[in-house]
């Protein structure tokens, strides 16, 4: 799995690789200190990415010109160096950064578990953006020179995503002895925002997150110039499993 930016990058420089699914979008929320009440308010504010070129730089770039900032004019985009979301939130009580993008869970460990006051500007969606993700991707060759092998995969992989879209407990399971989680409420929060929200129950490839990518690095690799979403991604495996009626019986209680 790599990010979509990850691909157009690897492609444009001769990979022979192609996006074939996904494990959805991250779930990021733009996220400011209490006193900013809504997204118009960031306006002359220090809003702080983790690193330039990375995905949440994109992701900021794409909401701020949404809002209609124009960044170095109407608002502060710095890199903070900080990949990780809990540690760019603590920047923002640092008083470093005004806000930032973080993952939900963070923020809902912050806010909910820790009793930290943050304002929850939005999601990506709201704004119309499309957020990045993990996206499903092997070489054009072993697509079709395995194709069968990959079929039986992902027909595992989306019976896995069903059983734990249903079955919360057995969720709850996995997330207790992988993920180390034991609080009722961030187990409860988490299996609805990872399986109920960002994982799609027909896990076809995010055309708009790819092209959003490109719109990205376009810029910085000529080698994109021409190049469209549906050059980087083949959905016909997807589509085949769908076809069959798989999603549907995967659906039903």
């Amino acid at each position: 799995t790599d990010s979509s930016s990850g691909v157009v990058s690897a492609v444009a420089r001769g990979a022979p690789i192609v996006t074939v699914s996904t494990n959805g979008a991250l779930p990021y929320q733009l996220i400011a200190l209490p006193s900013i009440k809504s997204p118009t308010e960031l306006k002359g504010k220090i809003v702080g990415s983790s690193r330039i070129g990375a995905g949440t730089d994109f992701l900021l770039r794409r909401i701020l010109a949404k809002l209609g900032f124009i960044v170095g004019k109407d608002v502060s985009l710095i890199p903070t160096g900080v990949s990780e979301s809990d540690k760019r939130i603590q920047l923002m009580f640092q008083g470093k950064i005004d806000a930032t993008i973080g993952e939900s869970d963070k923020v809902f460990q912050f806010a909910e578990l820790g009793g930290q006051k943050i304002s929850v500007l939005g999601e990506p969606k709201d704004f119309g953006v499309p957020s990045p993700g993990s996206e499903i991707n092997t070489t054009r060759q072993f697509l079709k020179e395995l194709r069968p092998r990959l079929k039986a995969f992902f027909m595992a992989y989306s019976e896995a995503i069903a059983a734990g879209r249903k079955n919360k407990e057995l969720t709850y399971q996995v997330f207790r002895k992988y993920m180390r989680v034991e609080n009722s409420k961030l187990l409860d929060f988490t299996h609805r925002v990872q399986f109920l929200d960002a994982i799609p129950a027909k896990p076809y490839p995010r055309e708009d997150a790819i092209q959003a990518s490109i719109e990205d690095l376009r810029e910085s690799t000529p080698k994109l110039e021409g190049m469209k979403a549906t050059d980087f991604f083949d959905a016909s495996l997807i589509k085949e499993i769908d076809n069959d009626g798989f999603f549907t019986r995967l659906g039903k209680p």
